[in-house]
């Protein structure tokens, strides 16, 4: 009789060993790249739905915006409404598997997002060929942004901004929520899990959130390997924090609630030591999602100036960029109190974490 639970035991261990993450890539190219009005076609003809907000007068410069894990395009309404007041066009398409994109909810590998923003990259380049070209990355965004970066995979752009960008590697992580990980992933992929009763708090805007939860696009419950897909995603956005280079703006949340305090410093450690145009902005008012928190518009308005000038100084405090940067940190109280608590210089010889004020 003893055989018999033994035996269902082993069972049970082969079929879940059977089990592995469902990722859907995108297919091989069957055409040319294609940008609308209204969608970006890929080489493998999946569409990818766009939004843009133009200025009144001719734009200054291009945004190319992607959105968080979960999210999509609509995400960039404010900022992008803000931007164009500012004389700056934005452009923001569905990610693949999210919003309107084909496979909604399906992760679609580093590789399928990585590529989707090559081709956008040269897309927007293609029809904007002399204004600067800003690629901005959100969260999940911000990891796609740097994974490109790593692989080489990025056309030449003017700068890039990351906006808590998610890079909770596994290096970061405790062992037993990678082991965790790993099993769930290849023995109940398909389980589906929400992240609403976890306490986090993503935002101070409540109305927004409220907004996010009637939204249909936006996922609610996620598949198991997708969180692994993400985090297969964000191993790779770590892995690529040395390849940073250029005109590079950061910026986090002092009440950041998704991303834990040690990613963030490791992140910081992990950046390139010869780069001297990376700059981090940290906001006493910010949380994760920091285009859409209730006092946004002190983050917009210092990405209007960094695209204006990425040596000017950021309107929410009043130190000037170090053009030495022999200085790693120094205390600014912010204009209006709630703005930059910290403008990280990093030293070029040896970039490290500071503790904050």
């Amino acid at each position: 009789m003893r055989a018999f639970p033994l035996a269902a035991l082993l069972l049970s261990l082969f079929l879940a060993s059977a089990c592995t993450p469902r990722m859907i890539a995108p297919g091989p190219a069957v055409q040319t790249p294609l940008m609308t009005a209204d969608h970006l076609q890929m080489t493998d003809g999946a569409i990818l739905p766009l939004r843009s907000w133009h200025p009144d007068g001719p734009p200054k410069a291009v945004i190319l915006a992607l959105h968080g894990f979960n999210d999509y395009s609509e995400a960039f309404e404010t900022p992008g409404r803000y931007f164009a007041k500012h004389g700056i066009l934005t452009y923001a398409y569905d990610q693949r598997s999210f919003g309107d994109a084909p496979h909604h909810g399906i992760w679609p590998g580093t590789e399928g997002l990585v590529g989707d923003l090559r081709t956008a990259t040269e897309l927007v380049r293609r029809r904007h060929p002399h204004l600067p070209l800003i690629v901005l990355g959100e969260s999940m965004g911000g990891a796609v942004v740097m994974a490109a970066l790593g692989q080489h995979a990025l056309p030449k752009v003017d700068g890039i901004v990351l906006v808590s960008p998610a890079i909770w590697s596994r290096e970061v992580m405790p062992a037993w929520q990678r082991t965790a990980l790993n099993i769930a992933a290849h023995s109940i992929p398909a389980m589906q899990f929400t992240g609403g009763d976890l306490g986090k708090i993503p935002s101070d805007n409540i109305a927004m959130l409220r907004k996010l939860s009637r939204d249909k696009k936006v996922i609610k419950w996620t598949r198991v390997d997708a969180i692994y897909g993400l985090v297969n995603l964000m191993d790779a956005a770590y892995d690529a924090a040395p390849a940073l280079h250029g005109n590079v703006l950061i910026l986090f949340g002092d009440k950041e609630d998704i991303l834990p305090e040690t990613a963030m410093a490791k992140f910081e450690q992990h950046l390139p030591s010869g780069s001297c145009g990376i700059r981090l902005a940290t906001y006493k008012s910010g949380f994760h999602m920091l285009l859409r928190d209730l006092k946004a518009k002190i983050v917009l308005r210092d990405i209007v100036t960094w695209v204006g000038n990425a040596q000017a100084a950021l309107p929410s405090g009043s130190e000037q960029p170090l053009t030495s940067y022999a200085l790693a940190e120094r205390t600014v109280p912010g204009k209006e109190g709630d703005g930059a608590m910290t403008l990280h210089a990093l030293n070029c010889r040896s970039p490290q974490r500071h503790a904050r004020p």
